[in-house]
């Protein structure tokens, strides 16, 4: 890939921040069998590595605190270009959330390691779906990946074909 397609329109590296809620930090040892045996920063490693081939920079943010996360939000507006997010529980109920992604003014891709649509009805339900971008689902610790790379062409301003 080109170096321009590599970069933002300020001729810096884009810059992409992750958003990790409630009980990651626990991932590898939390119910293994529905969310898997990678730890969080397993993961994370295996997202900086892909972004650095990509030429991008990652920052990686976890937190079991939902003000936490809405500060981490807030203070991203002016620093990154997208943000993907893993609210986790916080999926279903939190509007400060939603009101911080929509503050931040930058795309956002949500994420869940498990298909939420498969499971319990009440977690069938997401205060963020309607602001993302796009949503990855149900693909364990790769979905952290195909959220990368589907950010990454959003920023790029590419589409796939046959897809707006």
């Amino acid at each position: 890939m080109s170096e321009r397609g590599r970069r933002s329109r300020g001729g810096r590296r884009l810059r992409i921040l992750y958003v990790n809620g409630p009980n990651l930090n626990v991932l590898g040892r939390r119910e293994p069998e529905r969310y898997g045996k990678r730890t969080l920063e397993e993961i994370q490693r295996l997202v900086s590595d892909a972004a650095e081939n990509e030429g991008v920079d990652v920052e990686f943010f976890q937190s079991n605190h939902e003000g936490e996360i809405v500060e981490c939000l807030q203070r991203s507006s002016d620093r990154v270009d997208g943000i993907v997010i893993n609210p986790a529980g916080l999926t279903h109920t939190s509007v400060p959330i939603r009101d911080a992604l929509i503050y931040s003014e930058r795309p956002s891709v949500e994420l869940h390691l498990s298909n939420p649509a498969a499971r319990e009805p009440f977690r069938r339900s997401s205060r963020i779906e309607d602001i993302v971008v796009g949503r990855v689902a149900g693909f364990g610790g790769y979905g952290y990946l195909l959220a990368l790379y589907g950010i990454l062409e959003h920023l790029r301003g590419k589409r796939f074909r046959g897809v707006r």
